[in-house]
């Protein structure tokens, strides 16, 4: 069984993105991972060669500025990933470039991708999700945070990234998948505050126009976490890829995970997918079979 990773990456640095860490995630898995590193200007292309591992093999391509529509150009990125992929490969396992997988998970992945390799019905892996938000020691719990996503297909499928890279499918129809017992650790919005605002402007530009970034952010100041709907306790572990990040970390985040921020009628569907563990009208970005 050959296994192939791949992701994304442009100016890793200047927005503060874990991506040595969610590369080293998955190299443990892989026979290669393929990046796809964008025109940046901060150094992101030595820091991916200070891995020095013979299985990563950098890709360089230009991002398209102009397309500000819908993060499609995110899409797009992965795709350009995905086509060096090698043909020999049996499984695909994607990575963005603020997302780890965690070692006590290697396991299970690895016994499902050798339990379904075979099977024509299996598409690819679906997995469970934890958003960290604010700081690492809370999770982001509210309906507006998807709770499952692709992150591993299988090649040669005619499969390709969907909408804003955020999931797969197969000329627009949907996956079928099977569920792994594994999780992925979601860092998109553990930054300091400085980094996430910048973070949010920079990626706000594939989807919206300057005025819009103008009149929704205020670059000069620090992002204000506070506007959270609702968070909950971490009470699990880290990758330990993670270690040397998380003991850096510089800033305070402190809220009380009994305060909510919910209309009427999300304070309903929230209890009642806390209580019955169902989220009603959840959308699926795949078919689990």
């Amino acid at each position: 069984m050959f296994v192939s990773g791949f992701t994304f990456i442009r100016n890793a640095i200047k927005l503060d993105y874990p991506i040595v860490e969610a590369i080293n995630s998955i190299l443990p898995l892989c026979d290669e991972v393929i990046v796809a590193l964008g025109n940046s200007d901060d150094g992101t292309k030595e820091i991916l060669n200070s891995i020095g591992n013979s299985k990563l093999k950098i890709i360089e391509t230009v991002w398209d500025d102009s397309m500000r529509k819908g993060g499609i150009v995110l899409a797009q990125q992965t795709d350009k990933a995905l086509s060096f992929i090698s043909p020999k490969a049996d499984w695909c396992i994607y990575v963005q470039g603020d997302e780890c997988y965690h070692e006590n998970d290697y396991t299970s992945i690895k016994n499902a991708l050798i339990k379904w390799k075979d099977d024509p019905l299996v598409e690819g892996l679906l997995f469970k999700y934890n958003h960290f938000y604010g700081s690492y020691d809370y999770l982001a719990d509210s309906r507006s945070w998807y709770r499952h996503e692709i992150r591993i297909i299988k090649n040669n499928l005619g499969i390709s990234s969907w909408k804003d890279a955020q999931g797969f499918r197969k000329e627009k129809s949907k996956l079928r998948v099977k569920l792994v017992n594994a999780t992925i650790y979601h860092y998109g919005w553990v930054r300091p505050p400085n980094f996430m605002m910048a973070k949010n402007v920079e990626a706000s530009k594939y989807w919206h126009s300057d005025a819009y970034i103008v009149q929704k952010f205020d670059a000069e100041k620090d992002f204000d976490y506070s506007g959270i709907d609702s968070i909950q306790l971490f009470t699990g572990t880290h990758p330990e890829v993670m270690r040397n990040r998380i003991i850096k970390m510089n800033w305070k985040f402190n809220r009380n995970p009994q305060l909510k921020n919910f209309t009427f009628k999300k304070r309903i569907l929230h209890w009642i997918e806390k209580t019955l563990k169902w989220r009603v009208g959840e959308n699926k970005n795949y078919k689990l079979i």
